[in-house]
């Protein structure tokens, strides 16, 4: 047997990330028989700015890519093939060198509600404290429950569930497809319906970046690729680079595929305190979805006006066009 060269598969080192990138290598060794050779597959596990800091909102420390930097630089080194991340953690521009496949189905995109004290964000007491790290959470949550408190609240699952039972808050929000993933689907109290709060860009999906020039890595990764939610994350990504996606706006978008081929995108900016929103809905063919994307972006900043666009860049940077070496997107709120 002719021997290969190890495929070093880089992630994250949390629970989480752990569990995707041991799916995903299941996946990979059923599409390519060379990868189950013994020794074939190495993961490594490599410390991103987000897993360290764990006392600040990401917002205060960049927040910018910190859940795919480190990785990044790794590979670019040449220590990994290829890494595995949320999708909605991935940075709308990447370094240079290093390309993204969307990959695996798109899986229940909704957010959870937990809470031992109400059914529902609608039932919650009055002025109750929600812990989310995510300004996209915040603003919409506030927008319909204006009285309740909303506080950070970082750290893996584990971590805010704890924090979550020990009474620190009375509920939080994380993404169904990383509890699912994880096996804990017991815990949620509720899914909060899209037309209620909508997700975050690329929940739901996962996803695998290598080197541009490694033609063998690609040609692995490839094979993951799952058409339907490559369209939708074309198009959600193509909203967000005509958007500025900072830490301090506010984004959600989805976009679905009916079996007609007709993708329709759905997003969202709104004020960080959750008094505005506006939100967008357009169709189009998914052989067209970047520009259904850009189409959706800049009907969004007319939506918006003035009022939520000045409240916006109270806090942070302009929203409208940013060159690619503006800092990129994401909602990094670990899941």
């Amino acid at each position: 047997m002719v021997a290969i060269d190890k495929l070093r598969v880089g992630t994250r080192g949390s629970p989480l990330a752990l569990t995707q990138t041991n799916q995903i290598i299941s996946v990979l060794k059923k599409n390519h028989v060379v990868l189950k050779e013994a020794g074939a597959v190495e993961t490594i596990v490599i410390k991103t700015t987000g897993d360290r800091e764990q006392s600040r909102l990401l917002s205060e420390i960049g927040g910018k890519g910190l859940f795919t930097k480190e990785l990044d630089e790794a590979m670019l080194r040449g220590e990994i093939d290829i890494a595995i991340h949320s999708m909605k953690d991935m940075p709308t521009f990447l370094p240079e060198g290093i390309v993204l496949h969307a990959i695996t189905e798109r899986v229940d995109p909704r957010d959870a509600f937990i809470s031992p004290k109400a059914k529902s964000i609608a039932d919650l007491p009055e002025g109750a404290i929600v812990g989310t790290a995510s300004l996209r959470r915040k603003s919409q949550i506030l927008n319909i429950r204006p009285d309740l408190r909303v506080v950070p609240f970082r750290g893996n699952v584990d971590t805010r569930l704890n924090k979550l039972n020990a009474g620190e808050v009375d509920a939080t929000l994380l993404a169904y497809a990383g509890l699912k993933r994880l096996g804990k689907e017991d815990v949620v109290t509720a899914l909060i319906d899209i037309d209620e709060l909508l997700p975050a860009v690329g929940q739901g999906i996962l996803a695998a970046t290598c080197r541009e020039g490694d033609k063998r890595a690609n040609a692995f990764i490839a094979s993951l690729a799952h058409p339907p939610t490559t369209a939708a994350v074309l198009a959600e990504r193509a909203m967000l680079a005509v958007l500025d996606g900072s830490c301090h706006t506010p984004i959600a978008g989805l976009a679905q595929l009916d079996g007609t081929g007709k993708l329709t995108l759905r997003g969202l900016i709104a004020r960080p305190d959750g008094a505005e929103m506006a939100e967008v809905k357009l169709s189009g063919q998914a052989s067209e979805a970047e520009r259904l994307g850009t189409q959706v972006a800049k009907k969004l900043v007319i939506e918006a006006g003035p009022s939520i666009l000045d409240a916006i860049k109270k806090d942070g940077p302009d929203i409208i066009k940013p060159h690619p070496e503006k800092e990129p997107y994401n909602d990094p709120t670990e899941n």
